[in-house]
């Protein structure tokens, strides 16, 4: 998110300064790691839709000026057990774009993805727009493009009334506004809006695959899982030939914004491989690689009917 805006400031002519005291690569920060799954038709909120065709339009540009990969278009499986609402929302978000309906009946899905081996009953969307985002790759280039306007320090801030002041070790910015792009930390930098964060340990593996064939890029989908309450799982295809990555998406206990380790256990990757020998069995191997990831989520709005979980993007009254 830092590096997103930093170039988006530049782009349009803006003088504008990055503070990051670690660069692309590490291994903690809400954008570590070699990808993430981009969709454009999101279950969360009907107003992603938009959201997701401005950024699938900026990751292209970012594709095209760089000359590098950055998306990888990939089918999108979503299932679910029967009335799944994650399965319906994403189905009827197609639909209002005009789509075709991608509701497929689970034979169909696990003749046309032989890894799979879903109840009969199951609900079953299958969307195209979807794509590996390539982060390791984005973060780099981003870094890149922005050259010597990140300062590699840590920073620290101050408001006033007609700007904001930024301290590092040995040097003093001021600003007419500052952006903050702290991921698990930003409640740490503002602990008034700290009290309606969460954050969240998220386990993930890469898996094995039994049958290598049917996991691979082009045979195999982005899938998420909806076994039930608080037991989705979401995973990839093996495009890096290290495994299938998945992980549960229902949250894991709350900790600190420095709680990076352990690394994942096996007693918490353990529902992830139950539910990939029960629905995916052409990738339930034994786990051969794992992280931890950090999610900041939202606690439940006071004001409107919401179960938290959205993005905060506002404007500090300081």
């Amino acid at each position: 998110m830092g590096g997103a805006a930093l170039n988006s400031l530049l782009d349009a002519g803006v003088d504008a300064l990055g503070f990051d005291p670690v660069g692309p690569g590490w291994d903690r920060g809400s954008s570590h790691g070699s990808c993430r799954i981009f969709r454009r038709f999101n279950f969360e909120n009907p107003n992603y839709t938009s959201l997701s065709d401005e950024a699938h339009a900026g990751w292209i540009r970012l594709q095209a000026e760089s000359r590098q990969t950055v998306l990888t278009e990939t089918p999108v499986l979503e299932a679910g057990l029967p009335g799944s609402a994650m399965v319906a929302s994403s189905r009827a978000a197609a639909i209002a774009k005009g789509r075709p309906d991608p509701m497929l009946t689970a034979t169909v899905a696990n003749k046309e993805f032989p890894a799979f081996a879903l109840p009969d009953d199951w609900d079953v969307v299958v969307q195209d727009g979807g794509a590996i985002l390539r982060t390791g790759v984005v973060m780099r280039l981003m870094r890149s493009r922005a050259g010597n306007r990140v300062i590699p320090e840590r920073a620290s801030f101050t408001p006033h009334h007609d700007g904001v002041s930024i301290r590092t070790v040995t040097e003093e910015f001021f600003a007419e506004r500052a952006i903050l792009a702290l991921g698990p930390w930003l409640g740490r930098a503002l602990p008034t809006l700290g009290a309606l964060l969460n954050v969240t340990r998220q386990a993930v593996g890469w898996f094995k695959p039994t049958r290598p064939d049917t996991v691979a890029l082009g045979r195999f989908p982005i899938f998420i899982l909806d076994r039930g309450p608080n037991d989705v799982v979401y995973g990839f295809p093996d495009f890096e030939q290290r495994g299938v990555k998945a992980a549960p998406h229902n949250h894991g206990p709350v900790v600190g914004p420095d709680d990076w380790g352990p690394q994942a256990t096996e007693a918490e990757l353990r529902p992830v491989g139950d539910a990939l020998a029960a629905l995916v069995p052409g990738a339930a191997g034994p786990i051969i690689d794992r992280d931890v990831c950090l999610y900041t989520n939202t606690v439940p709005a006071d004001r409107l009917p919401d179960a938290g979980e959205e993005f905060i993007i506002d404007r500090w009254p300081d």
